[in-house]
């Protein structure tokens, strides 16, 4: 994964910040803007900036587009330019296009021309932060598709000590514990049963959004004789 390089079509606020997360985590990144000024201004921050109309077939060959193992279409306000750049980086043989939609229509049109992901940031942001609000256990939540979710919760203390057998997750309530990071820095991937879950330790679980809720409800919430 940290040989994956990328391409960010769009420095607005969503594509900069993303382009810049990208460097953090050790990946290189070209940024892409049609805005010369926007293109100076990034200059410094990623490994290679470069003004190109994306919606031009030719500029998008000139600058190898397709020897990148992702690109990212971050256009923020035009919603003909992101879908043709779509289009084109498809039809050029990108391996990943992953592509912000502008609303949901947009993401209907993304998903038709065969755009790998699709990403909804204002929409996805505010479920994260509802979900986090009503379930103050649970760190992070991503939607894999309208069935399945992976989360992340916290292990509170009144299940602190118990295995993973003893919780019972994938016979009881359909999930699975795919991964625990631990309290003091560790992670253990695909944990076993015996595998025992520590206050603070943050499980990371797989299932549809009614099994891992009931899971919540019923293991994860302090039993009402404890609050």
């Amino acid at each position: 994964m940290k040989g994956n390089q990328f391409a960010v079509i769009g420095l607005g606020r969503f594509g900069s910040n993303l382009a810049k997360q990208l460097i953090r985590q050790g990946f290189q990144v070209m940024g892409i803007d049609r805005r010369p000024a926007i293109v100076d201004e990034m200059s410094d921050e990623l490994t290679h900036v470069v003004a190109a109309d994306s919606t031009d077939e030719e500029h998008l060959k000139s600058i190898g587009i397709r020897n990148f193992d992702c690109v990212v279409v971050a256009i923020g306000d035009d919603i003909q330019s992101s879908t043709l750049t779509a289009i084109l980086l498809k039809e050029l043989g990108v391996k990943m296009v992953v592509a912000k939609a502008l609303s949901e229509l947009h993401g209907r049109v993304l998903q038709k021309i065969g755009v790998d992901r699709i990403i909804f940031p204002e929409r996805d942001m505010a479920i994260r932060v509802a979900n986090q609000l009503v379930s103050p256990n649970l760190l992070d939540y991503i939607e894999l598709s309208k069935d399945y979710t992976i989360a992340e919760i916290s292990v509170p203390l009144h299940i602190s000590g118990k295995t993973l057998g003893e919780l019972n997750t994938r016979a009881e309530y359909g999930c699975s514990v795919v991964a625990i990071n631990t309290a003091n820095g560790g992670v253990i991937i695909a944990p076993t049963a015996s595998d025992v879950v520590q206050e603070q330790d943050i499980m990371v679980l797989i299932g549809t959004n009614s099994q891992i809720e009931r899971f919540e409800e019923e293991v994860i919430e302090e039993p009402p004789a404890r609050r």
